[in-house]
């Protein structure tokens, strides 16, 4: 458990952004919402049920979680069958499991859980270089919760668990011409994903994103809105609340994925440069403390978890501004999801976790 001499180790800088994003999305949903709705008391309890969990994610050490990190991955593997088996059903798709007070979505817990077992796999390792065996491993460990997430379908979420092995097998010394390797192979790849993997509605999207005007008012929609919100901000923005895009619901799920479109309507690109600027501190706090890590251990956990973070956050924001295909991947720390914003806090527990320890034997 925690010693009180490291309390004086924890990097309260980094807890201050992340409560400061936090606070700002919590700001947004109250804005788009319509005031204190059940959607911002939802996200508000979330918000201090993640406090919890990032405070047990950081009381516990990390080592001590990498060793227990299998039982972490079967439980994970388990919650997925069961909303395969189980799951309660919306717009589509079935990811949630009712839990009787909130529907939990445990594919967002995926993440911090697939970079503890990463590192717990390549961290232990002496060898500077990546065997075979391990990157296998390491891909098979990866493939069976993202295709039991693509099951769902969630292609957003399941997209998001490749940064995580990307980074972490590269940091373990994969080779970079295995990488340009991956690289070829998808591109390769691509046709055949098009002609047999991706659904109608995934083509759509893609399709819309290059011209969004062949279907302004269907699949197009949400690109022109988006676009249209985050540019009629100007510099200083209309003021909170008073944004036509996301007040009159011209924008949708202004409150989940086009979060920060509404953010740039009412705060203007001087509320957009604090909220990129915040962001850019917790990644860059967030590397500091996997280089400082005292292991390679520590320091494989912080990148799989800053990995899938940094990725989520700028295909939000691209998607946002309209330079990416609209995809259902949420804005970390700021977008409506209680599973999203607790799976999150607790992952920076660990990154505050390895940082904190860095001193201790």
């Amino acid at each position: 458990m925690l010693e009180r001499r490291l309390y004086f180790h924890i990097d309260w800088l980094l807890i201050v952004a992340i409560g400061a994003l936090c606070a700002i999305g919590l700001a947004m949903i109250f804005s788009t919402t319509g005031g204190a709705t059940r959607l911002y008391w939802t996200q508000t309890y979330a918000v201090i049920i993640g406090i919890a969990a990032m405070v047990a994610a950081i009381a516990i050490d990390y080592r001590s979680l990498a060793d227990k990190s299998h039982i972490l991955y079967i439980g994970l593997v388990l919650a997925l069958i069961a909303v395969m088996l189980f799951g309660s059903k919306q717009m589509g798709a079935q990811r949630w499991i009712n839990v009787g007070f909130f529907n939990l979505q445990p594919s967002e817990f995926a993440k911090a859980i697939l970079a503890l077992v990463l590192a717990k796999l390549l961290g232990d390792s002496r060898r500077q270089v990546l065997t075979n065996n391990e990157l296998f491993l390491a891909i098979v460990l990866t493939a069976i919760p993202l295709l039991l997430i693509l099951k769902q379908p969630d292609l957003g979420t399941a997209v998001t668990l490749l940064p995580i092995l990307l980074v972490v097998t590269f940091a373990a010394g994969l080779p970079v011409k295995y990488l340009g390797a991956l690289a070829l192979i998808g591109v390769l790849m691509a046709p055949v994903a098009w002609r047999f993997a991706l659904q109608d509605y995934q083509k759509e999207r893609i399709e819309t994103f290059l011209d969004p005007e062949q279907d302004p008012r269907g699949a197009g929609y949400q690109q022109i809105q988006a676009r249209i919100t985050v540019g009629s901000g100007g510099i200083w923005g209309k003021g909170f609340r008073e944004g036509t895009q996301g007040q009159l619901r011209f924008l949708p799920v202004a409150h989940n994925d086009f979060i920060f479109s509404v953010l740039a309507e009412e705060q203007g690109f001087a509320g957009v440069i604090v909220v990129l600027a915040l962001y850019l501190f917790v990644i860059m706090r967030s590397l500091e403390a996997a280089k400082l890590a005292k292991d390679r251990l520590g320091s494989y956990v912080v990148l799989g978890v800053l990995a899938t973070f940094t990725f989520q956050v700028i295909y939000n924001i691209t998607m946002s501004a309209g330079l990416a295909p609209v995809k259902g991947l949420t804005l970390p720390l700021m977008s409506y999801g209680g599973s999203s914003m607790i799976a999150t806090l607790a992952a920076f527990g660990l990154i505050l976790n390895v940082r904190m320890r860095r001193f201790t034997n």
